[in-house]
């Protein structure tokens, strides 16, 4: 079992930066592959960014170049680095752990969410 705890939301201007935490009460070197997830309100929850156990990085179109997915395997976190935020990344951004087949995640672990509210 684990459990995940999002960290690291808040208010921040246009233009600024957050670090987003997920800590796990397990462990998740045994091959999870992790990922943050975003709901706006009113809109669909999104993947924003993935990363294998063994580090390969996936994110999505509108947050390339801004964003930073990591991991720390022997401290069982995921970060994701947020730079130039922008209005549009306003949303409750989510974790997630699970496993990838053929493209495909199934997500078997998520936490409860941390806000990030990008606003002058």
């Amino acid at each position: 079992q684990v459990q995940l705890v999002e960290s690291g939301g808040g208010l921040v201007q246009p233009g600024g930066s957050l670090r987003l935490s997920c800590a796990a009460s397990g462990s998740i070197a045994s091959g999870y592959v992790m990922g943050w997830y975003r709901q706006a309100p009113g809109k669909q929850r999104e993947l924003v960014a993935t990363i294998t156990s063994g580090g390969s990085t996936n994110s999505v179109d509108s947050v390339k170049g801004r964003f930073t997915i990591s991991r720390d395997n022997a401290k069982n976190t995921v970060h994701l680095q947020m730079n130039s935020l922008k209005p549009e990344d306003t949303a409750v951004y989510y974790c997630r752990a699970g496993t990838v087949k053929s493209s495909f995640y199934y997500w078997r672990y998520w936490g409860q969410g941390t806000q990030v509210t990008v606003s002058s």
